[in-house]
């Protein structure tokens, strides 16, 4: 079973985030800049909050708030759940297909170390599919 280790290992080390502070405008320009769908929100090294492509939708755009003006701190997700690097990959996406939710950061004895996305997770998740299957066709062909 693929831990949350060995995905962090293949990615990049580089995870974005913003400050309670930043406007969502600029948190969404780092979220179109990067590819990526919700950023971390850390307060002098500490986690926070995560703000999302959903956070925006739906408590900003459907409120009809400015994303100029709103600080992230005031749509963020503030009860963040997050895993060990240790965790199963099988067990990050039962917590987050229950939560729903797709982003979790990675937190080591207090660290935060990562982010994995669910399409991190599917690809991981389908990637030990894949072996499995080349495994038990090779012992079948002999």
């Amino acid at each position: 079973m693929t831990t949350v280790n060995a995905l962090l290992r293949d990615k990049s080390a580089e995870v974005w985030n913003v400050t309670p502070e930043t406007s969502v405008f600029d948190a969404l320009q780092l979220m179109s800049d990067q590819n990526i769908g919700a950023v971390l929100v850390l307060d002098e090294g500490r986690l926070v909050g995560l703000l999302s492509e959903r956070d925006y939708a739906r408590k900003l755009a459907l409120e009809n708030r400015t994303s100029r003006d709103t600080p992230a701190r005031d749509v963020m997700t503030t009860h963040v759940a997050y895993v060990s690097p240790t965790t199963d990959v099988e067990e990050c996406l039962a917590l987050m297909t229950d939560k729903h939710f797709r982003h979790l950061p990675v937190m080591d004895a207090g660290e935060l170390v990562g982010l994995v996305s669910i399409g991190d997770l599917v690809k991981a998740v389908l990637a030990d599919k894949e072996f499995m299957i080349e495994q038990l066709e090779h012992y079948i062909s002999g």
